[in-house]
């Protein structure tokens, strides 16, 4: 056998094939290798597979194409550049896709794509979505024209309630609203600490889900997603309500005239939060403004007279001869909490704000409480101080509480009433908001984790959860068309889901407290502990004294929703396994199966065998013949 060829001998050198050459093996036969190395021992290169001519993707979309001539040296490039409108060049490197990118092809999709511009207006990059942004005080009218506008009815579901033991039941109207004021400023503490602790967004969903479990998070989603359904529902009908006590002859539109009003909210949602906000904002400051003056002049009215209590018109109600009972008293409590609907509301839209998220958001939280107490207390004193009491919705001259109270403090039917009207019906429209704003967001959350479809995920061109606010609209405008609009009708659906979420959410915090003992954790958890204790017996009062006048309804729909999200889940799950990849995701756990089909022994063969065997230990080598 003849020795190793010493790459250094001229005379010995193997021939090499110049079409094949052995480079390509990794094997180099130049004549600058050092002396006395063979080819036997020498150290093995990475092979590498010839790199492909032709267009090279780059960032600004830009191709670079090498092309021979006709001539062995003749090489030149063709730069190749994207004519198309669909991106528009930023930056280098940074393109984004024009609005001609996402237009329909079709005549048919183009045209519904410009009814489209022209009611939500046109698209806005995922860019924008730091700019849709809320400051303190548009938040104030995005978040809180819930909880601020209950007002507009609280007082008046209270004394529906007291109503049915007579006229002399209505003197516990104040300490009714008492206990509620003090309710009210507990669980708006509370919930300043949650939003401390969770400045990225801290609904009742999200605490119970990071302190409680699944099952109490899935039991606190689907009560709030119930309860900001009736909030549109609620809101509406009562915004209507005020309508007709201004124009006693819309009284059989009501229902038509409540589903004009969530279309309408539902447009100016999708059209993004900001655009939103700036729309909203006037209402509610008009609704503030006149509804404080409305408290002033009739307290001041009132103290002039000694605070005498005026009589109750009689001919304008229906009394029965139940008497004052302990569960007369708890059902108008739990009439009266409605008052509380949407203090959550701006735990739950954290992100919503300019930063710094949480700071401002605690602002806004507390003013609206203050605001909020001091319109409750107002109009119940009021209401009482006046005679103003509920009247049957079906009465042709119907008004509500605060229609009355208007009319007895500004003396009459004057611009006044008439501004005051008008300021409550468009808040009480615009309250809905705040449901738009949380709804979305919390089907967001609850897709993500996969216990809702995917598409709630999603957003729409103006960077707003369109199906989230579609789906809100459309259920909450069923429900106005079932119980005909009749806000009475509506209450006893409408605290318990509220206050099983408040309950979840203060747990939650309790028992965040304890696990990361936070510094001030005694503090926060005594907080925290007492605000569960009294929403839990809220919560008790209410499913108890309204579960025959429909509360039932939404105690056994929340378990029907969590078993649905339950099943959503698994759908998920098991979509997931099935899609799931095999190849191990640890490159050392990949091992190649190399076929190499041979049809003849010769160079080429033994080259590729060697290529085969680069790649994987495990190679065969197949050769099909029919002799």
């Amino acid at each position: 056998m003849p020795g190793p060829v010493t790459l250094g001998d001229e005379h010995k050198r193997p021939t090499v094939d110049p079409e094949i050459g052995l480079n390509w093996l990794g094997a180099d036969t130049s004549a600058s290798q050092p002396a006395g190395k063979t080819l036997a021992n020498a150290t093995p290169k990475v092979v590498k597979p010839p790199k492909r001519s032709g267009p090279k993707a780059q960032p600004d979309l830009v191709g670079y194409q090498q092309l021979q001539g006709k001539h062995p040296g003749d090489r030149y490039v063709r730069v190749v550049r994207q004519q198309s409108d669909d991106f528009q060049r930023v930056g280098p490197g940074h393109l984004v896709a024009t609005e001609e990118a996402t237009k329909a092809r079709g005549g048919v999709g183009r045209a519904f794509g410009k009814v489209k511009r022209r009611v939500i207006g046109a698209p806005l990059s995922t860019a924008m979505a730091a700019h849709e942004r809320l400051t303190k005080v548009k938040a104030l009218a995005v978040l809180s024209s819930d909880a601020l506008s209950s007002v507009a009815y609280a007082t008046e579901e209270m004394l529906r309630i007291l109503l049915l033991a007579g006229l002399s039941a209505l003197t516990l109207s104040l300490p009714i609203t008492g206990a509620i004021i003090v309710l009210i400023a507990v669980v708006g503490f509370s919930y300043r600490q949650t939003i401390k602790a969770y400045p990225h967004g801290g609904g009742a969903y999200l605490v119970s889900k990071d302190n409680l479990g699944v099952l109490p998070a899935l039991t606190a989603g689907a009560a709030l997603l119930l309860d900001y359904i009736l909030t549109v529902a609620v809101s509406i009908s009562s915004a209507v309500a005020a309508m007709v006590s201004a124009f006693p002859s819309l009284h059989s539109n009501r229902v038509l005239l409540g589903v004009g009003f969530v279309l309408l909210v539902t447009v100016v949602n999708l059209r993004g939060i900001r655009e939103s906000g700036s729309i909203f904002s006037v209402p509610t400051y008009l609704f503030l403004f006149g509804i404080l003056v409305m408290i002033a002049v009739g307290f001041v009215r009132n103290a002039v007279n000694g605070f005498a209590v005026h009589e109750t018109q009689v001919e304008a109600m229906k009394t029965t001869a139940q008497s004052v009972t302990v569960f007369l008293v708890l059902r108008a409590f739990a009439s009266g909490c409605s008052a509380m609907t949407g203090i959550e509301a701006i735990s739950d839209g954290v992100p919503a704000f300019e930063k710094p998220e949480w700071k401002n958001a605690r602002t806004t939280l507390t003013v609206m409480v203050s605001i909020l107490i001091v319109l409750f207390a107002g109009i119940s004193f009021l209401a009482h101080q006046y005679g103003s009491v509920p009247m049957d919705a079906n009465n042709p001259g119907y008004q509500t509480v605060v229609s009355q109270i208007a009319k007895d403090v500004f003396g009459g039917t004057n611009a006044a009433y008439y501004y005051i009207q008008f300021a409550t019906m468009a808040i009480l429209v615009l309250a809905a908001n705040t449901a738009y704003s949380d709804f979305p967001r919390l089907a967001y959350f609850l897709a993500r984790d996969s216990y809702m479809p995917r598409q709630y995920t999603y957003r729409g061109d103006r960077l707003a959860y369109s199906t989230g606010i579609l789906t809100l609209g459309i259920l909450s405008a069923i429900l106005i068309v079932i119980f005909k609009g009749e806000t009475e009708k509506l209450i006893p659906l409408y605290a318990f889901g509220v206050f099983l979420s408040f309950t979840l959410s203060q747990t939650g915090m309790v028992q965040r407290w304890r696990r990361l003992k936070e510094e001030g954790w005694q503090h926060g958890m005594l907080i925290n502990g007492f605000g569960a204790v009294c929403t839990f017996i809220v919560t008790i009062v209410v499913a108890v004294t309204k579960f025959t006048h429909g509360a039932w309804i939404v105690i056994v729909l929340i378990p029907v929703l969590v078993l649905c999200f339950k099943a959503i889940h698994r759908h998920y799950e098991r979509a997931a396994t099935e899609l799931q990849a095999q190849t191990p995701l640890d490159p050392n756990e990949i091992k190649h199966t190399v076929i190499v089909p041979i049809a003849a022994i010769n160079r080429v063969a033994k080259q590729t065998l060697a290529y085969a065997r680069s790649i994987s230990d495990n190679v065969t080598a197949i050769h099909i013949t029919d002799d």
